[in-house]
């Protein structure tokens, strides 16, 4: 097991501000947050790149915090790719055994089998030069992999690569631990979809600070605060000012949303969420076209409402042009609600 208690960095403008969690064998853990929120400063910090300002880092029963990179059994993986430009693609992946002293065979085994797992077999004798920045990331990730080490870092390890092998790797990567029991993953990202699809538990950061632990599909149902429900929407989920009055939720410019009952909340302000999903085409709100956009299979479709600005996810292509009025509704089964100062207030409809 790896944990880590009160971890406070400030190395790098990313700051770490007192982080603590744990982290069990045999699990990958996607750590999402935007651009800044110190995923990356993290990772630094665990494998000792960058030392830490307080807190600590076990793994097992040892206190590893100012233990030297080699020999803290981690590996990590950057987004901005990182290879010896002077050796071929078989001898960069082998490099790391080649420190180890491990024998030449063995270490050709590894290799081309690392080689193999990201889709390289066939450019072991190409110079870094002769790749693609797709290829030369897939070159740094096998690397890694080939030092079968404990702990594995992975910092948008995917980001530059095509739709097609980030798909193929994401696959390949839960395979990774099922060859080494013992093996933790941590692997940031910045797309929620990827962090929910990959993860066996999701971590949200933001600021340098965890804000959210636990199941990914429960994080997403159910999040702690309205921070955690932006940031773990991809589209953007939508939100309003509106006041609670009997059980109905009013708008800012009076508009009314009936929800059947919201099962005795108290009456006052409130934040609405909105999920993308929950506007459906038909229905009696007015709702002009701003943009309309297309992501893989699905439509969005940015709309201007009577009580502000919003975001629709519509299944399949569709075709609707700019400032073309819709009539939309709201599917009010999974609204969120916030206090003021944005924490989450439980409800459900009957």
């Amino acid at each position: 097991m790896l944990s880590i208690k009160k971890l406070s960095s400030s190395q790098s403008s990313l700051k770490l501000e007192g982080v603590s969690a744990k982290f069990d064998k045999g699990k990958i853990y996607t750590i999402l947050g935007r651009t800044g929120a110190g995923k990356t400063e993290l990772l630094r910090t665990l494998i000792g790149l960058d030392e830490s300002d307080s807190g600590s880092i076990h793994l097992d029963d040892i206190d590893i915090t100012h233990l030297p990179i080699r020999v803290r059994n981690m590996a990590m993986v950057y987004q901005q790719f990182i290879n010896y430009p002077h050796l071929n693609v078989l001898e960069n992946v082998a490099f790391p055994l080649y420190r180890q002293k491990i024998n030449k065979n063995d270490l050709l085994k590894r290799a081309r089998a690392a080689l193999r797992l990201v889709g390289l077999s066939d450019f072991e004798e190409r110079m870094p030069a002769q790749l693609s920045g797709g290829q030369q990331q897939r070159v740094a990730i096998a690397r890694a992999i080939v030092k079968q080490a404990r702990i594995l870092l992975l910092d948008e390890p995917l980001a530059n690569l095509d739709y097609k092998l980030r798909e193929q790797l994401r696959e390949e990567f839960p395979r990774l631990l099922h060859k080494n029991s013992d093996g933790i993953i941590l692997y940031t990202t910045t797309e929620p979809a990827e962090a929910m699809q990959l993860g066996d538990e999701l971590i949200v950061m933001h600021e340098g600070k965890f804000v959210a632990q636990g199941d990914p599909l429960l994080l997403f149902k159910d999040p702690p605060n309205l921070e955690v429900a932006r940031i773990i929407s991809d589209p953007p989920i939508s939100i309003f000012e509106a006041v609670i009055s009997d059980g109905k939720l009013s708008f800012m410019n009076g508009f009314r949303l009936f929800t059947n009952s919201l099962n005795g909340l108290k009456d006052g302000s409130v934040k609405v969420g909105i999920r993308p999903d929950s506007f459906e085409l038909g229905g009696d709100i007015p709702a002009q076209v701003k943009l309309t956009e297309f992501s893989g299979s699905d439509t969005i479709v940015h709309l201007r409402l009577p009580f502000g600005d919003a975001t629709m996810l519509l299944d399949g292509i569709q075709t609707i042009n700019t400032d073309t009025t819709l009539k939309i509704s709201i599917n009010t089964k999974h609204l969120l609600i916030f206090s003021p100062q944005g924490k989450t207030i439980s409800w459900r409809t009957n």
